[in-house]
């Protein structure tokens, strides 16, 4: 931690990841702008959303099989690469239909450089220092995430929309040269002669797409396109079950889902992500199509979550080593809860003191409570030598769950394609949102109490505790030849 490489591997991979965590926060802010510049109906705004989030969860698997293959550091600058160059078409799209093949783009390289930023802290420092490392990273992670919102207020309000991706790109022209230049290579050795799973994560990624497409047309699209293409991707999802059933080397291994814990938690993560993500979709239009905010104020009016979650997490996680999982992940989709019903009190000229900042505060403290320990059961659901892909898989789990509600919610409410440009409908439709996203996190909740037990200890430490759930399998010195592996 003391020496130089050290300093400029953390920065590099705060750097990293922090461009696609703010990609990821800031973009909602500025989406009812988005449509009124090109011209989109709400249908453009959700492909704006979910083309990144389709790409990144159907991908993110087979971006940390790439870089334990080929090594970390080169597929990690290759993402970051990528991702800027997909950024900087965002930035100059003419329409909507550009906008949302570059967002696709953008996702392939977060797929690429999210899993990479962990496992690069991971094979490089000693183990001593390690767990500290991955909590600054995680801490400087949470302040990127925390500022998202705010900033990307600012620019679509300021300089406009297009800076919300052109800012990638002067953080990729300094952090890939600091990557080449200062942090060390490392690969894994044992995945030499292996097979990619190419044939899993194309299925993944097409079962992901032809059910998001289905969703999203089934408003104002021909019905019997609509369910052609749903049962195309229902058949893609079974296809994509047998094959990695037979596989030998597997992107996804079913023998995973053995654990009882595992499969719970993941299944508590897609009620809680889905909800998180239909949640943050929808409230920053309501704030500026039905509330009058600017997308400034919009952006400043969520912030008390992430505030929440960098300042308390870590003694959520705490606590949770000591009670156990089961109850922070009953209580805290309860709370999330609790706090979508009570953002139905915001309408027309709504006021943050009485009507916004409860619901924020309530619904940031539920996310506290839930959040760290989720991640930390999961990976102490399983073998330590299968953390990374633990982690993995409830990651994909998470942007899976949030890329389905964004899809969803809209149709299960009665958006039109128009609504978000009437304040009227989309208020109407926002009160038939949130109770939607409220139920969805009860059944979660009910999930947690009935199946989630307390793991046997080993994982519930604070490098477990990473936001984003991304972390990789410990790696152990082999002194006989000087290197982490």
């Amino acid at each position: 931690m003391a020496s130089p490489t050290g300093k400029w591997i953390l920065l590099t991979t705060v750097l990293g990841s922090g461009m696609a965590m703010l990609d990821s926060t800031v973009v909602n802010v500025a989406l009812p702008t988005i449509g009124r510049d090109l011209g989109a109906d709400l249908a453009g705004l959700q492909w704006t959303v979910n083309a990144y989030m389709l790409t990144l969860a159907g991908l993110i698997l087979l971006g940390g099989a790439l870089g334990d293959r080929f090594g970390r550091r080169k597929v990690f600058v290759v993402g970051v690469v990528w991702f800027a160059a997909a950024s900087l078409l965002c930035g100059l799209a003419p329409n909507a239909g550009v906008l949302v093949a570059a967002r696709a783009l953008q996702g392939v390289g977060g797929a690429l450089l999210t899993p990479g930023s962990l496992a690069l802290i991971q094979a490089s420092f000693h183990p001593e220092d390690r767990a500290r490392a991955v909590g600054l990273w995680s801490g400087f992670g949470g302040i990127g995430a925390a500022v998202g919102p705010f900033l990307g207020g600012w620019l679509v309000d300021g300089p406009g929309w297009r800076w919300v991706f052109l800012l990638n790109v002067p953080l990729a022209l300094l952090c890939a040269p600091i990557a080449l230049r200062h942090v060390p290579e490392s690969k894994d050795d044992r995945v030499h002669g292996r097979g990619f799973d190419v044939l899993g994560a194309a299925l993944g990624a097409l079962a992901l797409a032809l059910v998001t497409y289905a969703l999203i047309e089934a408003p104002g699209g021909s019905v019997p396109v609509v369910a052609v293409t749903a049962a195309a991707g229902v058949a893609a999802g079974v296809a994509f079950v047998a094959v990695e059933k037979r596989r030998p080397d597997p992107m996804m291994p079913l023998d995973i889902f053995a654990s009882r814990q595992f499969t719970a938690v993941n299944l508590v993560t897609l009620c809680v992500y889905a909800a998180f993500g239909g949640f943050f979709f929808l409230s920053a239009v309501q704030l500026q199509v039905v509330s009058g905010y600017s997308a400034l104020g919009a952006g400043t009016a969520l912030l008390p979550t992430t505030v929440l979650m960098l300042l308390l997490s870590a003694r959520s996680g705490e606590l949770a080593q000591r009670v156990g999982p089961r109850i922070p992940l009953t209580v805290g989709p309860l709370l999330c809860a609790t706090g979508m019903l009570l953002m139905l009190r915001v309408g027309e000229d709504a006021s943050y003191a009485a009507d916004v900042l409860p619901a924020v505060l309530v619904l940031g403290a539920g996310m506290v409570t839930l959040v760290a320990p989720l991640t930390a059961t999961v990976l102490a659901s399983v073998d330590t030598g299968r953390a990374g892909l633990a982690s993995g898989i409830n990651n994909a789990a998470a942007r899976a769950a949030g890329l389905v509600a964004v899809a969803a919610l809209p149709l299960l409410a009665g958006m039109g394609e128009a609504a978000y440009r009437s304040a009227d409908a989309f208020d109407d439709a926002f009160r038939r949102a949130m109770p939607l996203c409220a139920g969805i996190l009860v059944v979660g909740a009910v999930i947690a109490f009935a199946t989630v037990r307390k793991p046997p200890p080993g994982c519930l430490r604070p490098e477990c505790l990473t936001h984003g759930g991304v972390t990789a399998p410990p790696l152990e010195p082999n002194r006989s030849r000087g290197r982490l592996e």
